[in-house]
């Protein structure tokens, strides 16, 4: 006597064979949300803050005395110094301060200030 009847073994190769392209295509498919979330998340917010960590580096590397600045604390100012880390910025006459380079948010345009103030 066996164990297995012969229902269960003339059924069970037929199981095999249909499972075998559709488990395949199904595990596909249930992961395809999940890597077009990542895809879109990619280029909605990756990337775009790595283009602006770019220009950030690059606008850091460009300053030079005499350049316009605002830093993060709201300080208009005119560069007088450049160093590696530090930058001093004449905010008034006569009155300079040091900040750090990376506290530099916006370049801007000659004069700008004077039409500011």
């Amino acid at each position: 006597m066996s164990i297995i009847s012969s229902a269960y073994a003339q059924t069970a190769p037929a199981a095999t064979a249909a499972a075998g392209p559709f488990g395949l295509s199904g595990n596909l498919t249930s992961f395809l949300p999940i890597i077009l979330m990542f895809v879109v998340l990619y280029f909605l917010m990756i990337r775009p803050q790595m283009k602006r960590q770019k220009e950030q580096k690059s606008m850091m590397e460009a300053l030079a005395k005499g350049d316009e600045v605002v830093t993060a604390g709201g300080m208009l100012g005119k560069i007088t110094k450049v160093t590696d880390g530090y930058i001093t910025l004449e905010i008034a006459s006569g009155t300079e301060v040091v900040v750090q380079k990376g506290s530099v948010t916006t370049l801007l345009p000659k004069g700008t200030i004077k039409t500011a103030l």
